[in-house]
């Protein structure tokens, strides 16, 4: 869902390309290796509060926070370094609980003999990035079958899960395939996002979303074995969130390190596998899309999807791809109209265009249908 407009104010009332540029260098240092020098990054004269916000929208402030950690402290912007120290403690408060969550979820749904794979998260972290505590996560994701969905809501509300109001109509059962269930209330409160599809209507969707079941991995957390997605649906699904996030017009430079760190663990072999599989799934463009945000922001990687995704969206130019990755508020953008987005990422084909763009309208007019505040006997908004 799009950020509320509220998250923009000061953003849009700064001149923040200074700001931009610095976030950027910082996670071009964090993927070029730990030996690569912050010095360069060490601007005087940016406003810590602006880039503060850059970090907390793009969900990056611990990669930046990780780059500044290797500078002299006394050349270290003290004030955004204390703000990145604090916003990692917060993370790391938050993704423990989403794993103990997730633990209590994953015994669940194993009782009863339920398929599922975790999605996202500190699982992820995990395997990208050797640590469950990069991004925060305030929500436990994952993906069922179709046919396991109701029975898995069921499993839920056995360990005190409700299904959220908001997500019990049909524009989100039926065109977003998924539904927020919650667990108490206050600080405590527990989110889980229960998902039987994986994009929302606007962008192409996969062919085969149970193929995310069978290719499923096991990871280790606390002594115990959990379901989670391949490495190769994990990069395909991170291309996922930068589509659905460019459709939404949010930031996603989170997902775009994500994009980098899943296909830098991938030769040249597995690249090509990659690649046909999501072409399977009919995801090709969509995952050359999310590797031509990775080149943009983080520098060419130089290998074979790096080549093969400079053809996706090429009349966006790259400076305008970068913002719209890492700064989707700036009024001088010119974005493209999303029924071409979504022309691109159908391959051009007609008929997988028209049948994804009546899907979009069809999600749409039922929005406008069942999303309309409602009102009660007095009259009032609820």
């Amino acid at each position: 869902m799009a950020l509320p407009e509220s998250s923009y104010e000061r953003l849009r009332a700064a001149d923040c390309a200074d700001e931009i540029a610095y976030v950027r260098a910082c996670l071009r240092l964090y993927f070029a290796g730990p030996a690569a020098s912050a010095g360069e990054v060490l601007t005087p004269g940016l406003s810590d509060a602006v880039l503060a916000d850059i970090a907390r929208l793009n969900k990056v402030a611990t990669f930046v926070l990780k780059v500044l950690s290797r500078a002299p402290a006394g050349e270290r912007p003290a004030e955004l370094f204390e703000w990145l120290d604090t916003y990692r403690r917060r993370t790391v408060s938050m993704n423990a609980a989403c794993l103990m969550d997730s633990l209590a979820i994953h015994e669940a749904l194993r009782d009863r003999q339920i398929d599922f794979v975790f999605l996202k998260g500190p699982f992820q972290q995990h395997l990208l990035y050797g640590d469950h505590f990069m991004k925060p996560s305030g929500d436990v994701d994952i993906l069922v079958s179709p046919a396991g969905f109701s029975k898995a809501r069921d499993a839920l509300r056995s360990i005190g899960y409700e299904v959220s109001g908001k997500s019990r109509s049909v524009w989100w059962v039926r065109f977003l395939g998924e539904q927020h269930m919650n667990r108490g209330n206050g600080p405590k409160s527990s989110t889980v996002d229960l998902h039987y599809r994986l994009q929302q209507p606007g962008s192409p969707s996969p062919r085969d979303s149970d193929g995310f079941l069978r290719r499923k991995q096991l990871v280790e957390i606390a002594g115990t074995e959990v379901p989670f997605t391949s490495a190769a649906d994990t990069l395909v699904l991170s291309c996922i969130s930068v589509a659905k996030a460019l459709f939404n017009r949010e930031p996603c430079a989170g997902h775009v390190c994500d994009i980098r760190a899943s296909a830098s663990r991938l030769d040249e072999a597995n690249q090509r596998r990659v690649l046909d599989a999501a072409a399977s799934q009919g995801l090709d463009d969509t995952l050359l899309l999310g590797l031509r945000a990775a080149d943009v922001l983080l520098g060419g990687a130089g290998t074979l999807l790096s080549e093969r995704a400079t053809r996706v969206l090429s009349r966006i130019g790259n400076e305008d791809l970068l913002n719209m990755v890492i700064a989707p508020w700036l009024s001088s953008l010119r974005w493209p109209q999303r029924r071409t987005v979504l022309w691109e990422l159908c391959g051009r084909a007609p008929v997988r265009y028209l049948a994804e763009a009546g899907w979009a309208a069809s999600a749409d007019i039922s929005r406008r249908i069942f999303e309309r505040p409602t009102r009660d006997g007095g009259g009032v908004e609820r």
